[in-house]
């Protein structure tokens, strides 16, 4: 009987161990979800490393004059070779206010659009107008720019210029087709210490880098409410994942040379459920009193990570919600050093990657800990970026941002004027924007793994390693 017994439970054993061994057994390579790539129109080429006819002078014309749009046309009075011929907004107040921004200049009145949901297209028409620069709410952004690259113009638009995956193709295949210039407006590759440190990875101060991160942390809830019939609420209401992602991932790309040597290959996306907004909505009165739903698709904190081809990563996150101080995050993670700039800017790097120009007391320095101020001084002094070297003192006295709106400006006029390829193009836009679908299409799938496409189709590693082109 105990001999039975025995081998019962011996046999209830073995069947157990051989169930835990089946389930255990490596199910294979999980393939990430992929989007569709369009093939490239017949007769399209690539536009990298684009370059147009050298003007003397870019005549402008802007479409938006509410939170941002008025900005842009101050520091353009600043930028030489510059004519203002033309101001669009739908409320005819705004650009009034923006004539007074050129008459303060003391620069001729522009001509005027406004009063109809269509105006705009009247100043993409124009024949004097060789870029239309686009500061409205994110939903038009992309008719506008296809518009105005339609009617022969250069476009420059704020973030994020495009939203979702048919937008974004249809902005590259318009510029490919009109081999015209499609920049986004991201200001944030111009910030100090955020040009000074690409500097310093591109000089091999880090070394190898394996690892970069970025984000947008800043609570909106005093400024919900400034936005121009709510649209952007509205968005995060009615979207999910991160759909604002490019003032963190724009300078992650550059440093890691998207598109340029490398290119981005797959994500995965997670979200915390939205608590903060809806309370909001809910404890605002003028909300209540008009039964707004409070009901929010987008999560309280997004976090993307992303793998390169050549095997980096890359670390995203997005809160508009949360009571937290402002923050991009921007780390930079190399093999012999390291670089962040929230909370606190500073670098931590082996002592070999010091001389006597930044240091004098090795013994004291370490990968573990910060480099003293004095060192960290020395350092941004001596990587400080030619650009800013060129218009740092200029920028702050503009301003935007801190001056870095001015430098991102001076910068698309530079390099329209001389015939350059602009610092960003309609790849690094595709790229930038398109984590808005793609991290929604993760966290739809429980956090599955998002192929991302190659916007270039192909010309990705043509070009080695991205830099600021200047004038001979």
């Amino acid at each position: 009987m105990k001999k039975k017994l025995f081998n019962f439970l011996l046999l209830g054993l073995m069947l157990s161990l051989g169930t835990t061994a089946c389930s255990n057994k490596p199910q294979g390579k999980i393939e990430p979800i992929t989007v569709a790539t369009p093939v490239r129109p017949a007769g399209q080429q690539d536009v990298l490393n684009l370059v147009t006819p050298k003007m003397d002078t870019v005549r402008v014309g802007f479409i938006g004059l509410g939170m941002r749009g008025p900005g842009a046309v101050s520091r353009f009075t600043h930028i030489p070779g510059v004519k203002i011929n033309a101001l669009c907004d739908l409320y005819p107040e705004r650009v009034e206010k923006a004539q007074n921004i050129l008459k303060k200049a003391e620069l001729p009145e522009a001509a005027a659009y406004s009063g109809s949901e269509d105006a705009w297209k009247q100043l993409c028409e124009r024949d004097d107008i060789d870029l239309v620069y686009i500061a409205t709410d994110w939903v038009h952004h992309v008719p506008m720019m296809l518009y105005a690259m339609e009617h022969g113009k250069h476009v420059a638009c704020e973030v994020p210029a495009a939203m979702n995956m048919e937008d974004i193709w249809a902005v590259v295949n318009m510029a490919e087709k009109t081999r015209l210039h499609c920049m986004m407006l991201e200001n944030c590759v111009y910030d100090f210490f955020e040009l000074t440190t690409l500097n310093m990875a591109q000089h091999g101060v880090f070394g190898d880098l394996v690892h970069v991160e970025g984000a947008y942390i800043h609570c909106l809830e005093p400024y919900w409410d400034q936005y121009e019939g709510d649209w952007r609420m509205k968005y995060n209401k009615a979207h999910r994942g991160d759909v604002y992602a490019t003032h963190g991932f724009g300078p992650a790309c550059q440093l890691l040379d998207i598109h340029r040597g490398d290119k981005l290959n797959y994500l995965v996306a997670m979200d915390s459920d939205p608590i903060s907004i809806p309370n909001f909505i809910k404890n605002d009165s003028i909300r209540r009193s008009k039964g707004e739903d409070p009901t929010v698709i987008n999560g309280e904190h997004t976090l993307t990570l992303i793998r390169t081809e050549k095997g980096k990563t890359i670390h995203i996150q997005h809160n508009v919600a949360s009571p937290r101080p402002y923050s991009r995050m921007y780390q930079v993670t190399g093999t012999k050093g390291f670089a962040n700039k929230y909370p606190m800017q500073g670098y931590a790097l082996e002592a070999s990657q010091l001389d006597s120009e930044t240091s004098s007391n090795y013994e004291n320095l370490s990968a573990h800990s910060y480099v003293p101020k004095e060192v960290k001084d020395a350092l941004m002094e001596k990587y400080k970026h030619p650009i800013h070297r060129e218009l740092e003192e200029t920028a702050k006295k503009v301003g935007g941002h801190g001056g870095m709106d001015f430098i991102m400006d001076y910068r698309l006029i530079y390099c329209l004027r001389n015939g350059l390829p602009l610092d960003m193009d309609v790849y690094d836009l595709a790229e930038w924007c398109c984590l808005a679908p793609l991290t929604a299409l993760s966290i739809e799938n429980n956090s599955a793994p998002v192929a991302v496409p190659d916007f270039t189709r192909g010309g990705w590693n043509k070009t080695h390693g991205f830099r600021h082109a200047f004038a001979q």
